[in-house]
Parts: structure tokens; sequence; C-alpha cells
């Protein structure tokens, strides 16, 4: 897991769902505009029961009733969550690439 504010903060809100599995990774260095320390692409991999019968917009929407307010606030920095959300049954133990960011790939 990154260890830096937005991540520790994004990742203590999380914890409402009692995940069973949870990885978020600082993408930012990825990605166009980058600077030392900047804190605007996160990776989320979640594994929680909360997700049992809920479809992937239904996860998406538990997911940023928490973490909006870290997301929207004056200090919020961070331009995109890529989230990855499974129930216990569903998870094989990794999520997906993400993308290549188009500004880098020139």
């Amino acid at each position: 897991m990154s260890t830096t504010p937005t991540a520790d903060a994004l990742h203590a809100k999380l914890q409402a769902l009692e995940p069973q599995h949870i990885e978020l990774i600082n993408e930012s260095m990825a990605h166009a505009g980058y600077f030392e320390g900047k804190e605007s692409h996160f990776k989320l991999t979640i594994v929680s029961e909360a997700f049992e019968g809920k479809r992937l917009v239904g996860r998406h929407q538990l997911i940023y009733g928490l973490v909006t307010p870290l997301l929207t606030s004056q200090d919020g920095q961070v331009h995109a969550l890529a989230i990855h959300a499974y129930t216990p049954t569903e998870w094989q133990g990794q999520s997906p690439d993400s993308p290549l960011c188009a500004g880098q790939n020139k």
C-alpha cells in the first residue's frame, strides 16, 4: 500500500467496508504532469463481503460514498481512482493492470 497522507486517509475510510483484502497504489508517477510527492491517480483493489449481491455501480457507490469528501475537498488533488471491487468468491488474487496514460505515450 502507498503510504502518503492521501493514501492513508483513503485507506482509513475504506476500513468501513471491512475488507478482507485491500491494495491502494499511488500511480501518479505514471501520468502526465507528475511531480515528486503528487497524489493524483490511485488504483484500488478491494475485496469485501459488503459487495455481495451488488452490481459494479453499487460497489462503486459504496466506495465513493466513503471517499468522496477526500476527493472533492479544497485539498483534494485526486484526479482518478481506478476501482476493482470484488466479493470474496470473485477474488482471484490479482486485479487488471492499469492502462497507460495517454499523456505519457506521445
